[in-house]
């Protein structure tokens, strides 16, 4: 490590210790709690640039020449900007999480990844490898995970030397995002063939789904027995939005299991099937996992109302996701201050151009049943803003002036 790249870490790492310990981010961490324990004292607010970070940070900004010290770097000054210049309700923490180097093979030998792009941040599609369902699941196989103690340790130990006498280092991420298996099913067979089948061949895709199921749970199972669960109960980014700091999870046994965890599931991609086949092709087979979590949340861009017959089954459900194509009237009814309501306002207003019209239109609708209900607003899928980083912070200028 040289000085140079070490005095960059140090100062930025300064920086967020400092915001760390700001009676603002205290008072976050604190929100945050009563938030998830539905009792929270107003509407939460929070922004993930997501696609617009290569917009906000690039490889021109990073001074660090070391690779491995350029991706610390990087989530350093993401943390800097979500503090000084978005100035959502985000919290910082003193905490630097550095993740286990693990990867996973593919479900079928021979093949890495079957995901075709036509450019970095355009569309992409998968090349279908199943065509005959009885025969392609002989040929699938449970993917396995494999686990690099030393690379794990070195990466580790690098952030340890750096700053770990300003920040605390440890090890700490997951390594999926979902347990909605749809889209792993598609990948395989396609969304059309997935579809039409459950028409034409349902017995099929019962084998299917449920094959996956049993995958979703081995690859649990795997991560489970090398030790590498860590808890997602601090300032966690959780499921489709919100925060993780709870009181209610926390390390049960003698090491983190997944009843120490929040849990999530969607199944956006099947949002064209009718609610009775989502309880009887979809649902089924996600919620033997989801029942392994101490709490859970459920729902991303696809609207949930129709479906919450079967998502209400869910033990320990607690935030739900009411996307911009949700009906929020249904939506508030169902849920109350029962459990989170996790609005998705439409990212389109900041994305392309500013309209700031149709913002304080759209986030006017939910903040006037904001009484009724257990509130945070979180604005994502924002995979550009046209080079305007600022749009940010003014979304949230207008978010709290109407929640206030």
């Amino acid at each position: 490590m040289t000085n140079h790249d070490r005095e960059v870490l140090r100062n930025l790492a300064g920086q967020v210790a400092d915001i760390a310990a700001s009676d603002r981010m205290q008072k976050l961490q604190a929100e945050w709690k009563l938030h998830n324990a539905l009792q929270s004292p107003r509407p939460m607010i929070c922004v993930s640039p997501e696609g617009s970070w290569v917009e906000i940070l690039n490889e021109k900004d990073l001074e660090c020449q070391d690779p491995l010290l350029r991706s610390f770097e990087y989530r350093l000054r993401q943390k800097l900007f979500w503090a000084n210049e978005i100035q959502d309700d985000t919290p910082v923490s003193s905490y630097f999480n550095v993740p286990y180097v693990t990867t996973q093979s593919f479900y079928l030998d021979g093949v890495d990844n079957n995901e075709t792009r036509v450019e970095a941040r355009g569309s992409f599609h998968y090349e279908k490898l199943i065509d005959d369902l009885e025969e392609g699941l002989g040929k699938l196989k449970f993917r396995r995970v494999s686990y690099d103690a030393e690379q794990s340790a070195r990466n580790l130990a690098a952030a340890q030397e750096a700053f770990g006498d300003i920040l605390q280092v440890r090890h700490r991420g997951i390594f999926w995002w979902t347990m909605g298996i749809t889209a792993e099913v598609i990948k395989l067979i396609g969304l059309e063939d997935m579809m039409v089948d459950m028409m034409d061949d349902p017995e099929g895709i019962h084998k299917l789904m449920a094959w996956f199921r049993d995958e979703h749970m081995n690859l649990m199972d795997q991560y489970e027995k090398l030790g590498l669960i860590t808890l997602n109960n601090e300032d966690d980014l959780i499921a489709s939005g919100g925060i993780g700091y709870t009181d209610q999870l926390s390390q049960t046994g003698e090491t983190v299991g997944y009843r120490d965890l929040w849990g999530f599931a969607e199944s956006q991609e099947t949002v064209g099937i009718s609610p009775q086949m989502f309880g009887e092709f979809v649902f089924p087979y996600q919620l033997p996992m989801l029942e392994r979590f101490g709490l859970n949340c459920y729902g991303c861009c696809e609207p949930v109302e129709g479906r919450w017959k079967w998502i209400k089954t869910i033990p320990r459900l607690r935030r739900l996701s009411v996307s911009p194509w949700s009906n929020q009237r249904i939506m508030k009814d169902l849920l109350g201050k029962n459990y989170i309501f996790s609005r998705k306002p439409n990212p389109s207003y900041i994305c392309s151009g500013f309209a700031e019209d149709a913002i304080r239109q759209d986030l006017q609708e939910t903040l006037s049943m904001a009484s009724e209900l257990q509130v945070e607003i979180i604005l994502k899928d924002t995979h550009t803003v046209e080079g305007h980083p600022e749009r940010f912070h003014r979304w949230v200028e207008i978010a709290r002036s109407l929640a206030e």
